[in-house]
């Protein structure tokens, strides 16, 4: 009996480093986007998230509070105030305005437009 309480104390004392580490992972700043939601083709308002520049791709939560994930490709119109601008333009915590088409379970964003 013993030596079950002293297992599960050196359980428990060995796992509290890794519960620590989570809870920081989820404090850090863009750390916690909600899983992606799949939504129908047309035009949706919302503020970019994540911005991740290697893979031109943002994370855009939407007025609803659905997160969408759009993978810019070469024929993405991107722009702001009326004008094309390149990828690096893209901030986390933009309005944007995106242009999607719903195929299948991913979305291929047609425009997004910058806001502010």
């Amino acid at each position: 009996m013993k030596t079950i309480a002293i297992l599960t104390t050196l359980t428990l004392v060995s796992l509290a480093p890794l519960h620590a580490a989570d809870k920081d992972k989820k404090t850090t700043p863009g750390a916690e986007i909600d899983p992606p939601a799949v939504v129908e083709t047309g035009t949706y308002k919302g503020t970019a998230q994540k911005v991740d520049p290697e893979e031109k791709e943002i994370y855009v939560k939407l007025e609803d509070g659905e997160t969408i994930e759009l993978y810019l490709k070469a024929h993405t119109e991107l722009t702001k105030a009326g004008q094309k601008v390149k990828f690096d333009a893209l901030k986390e915590g933009q309005k944007l305005e995106a242009k999607v088409e719903q195929q299948g379970k991913k979305l291929n964003p047609l425009a997004v437009t910058i806001v502010e």
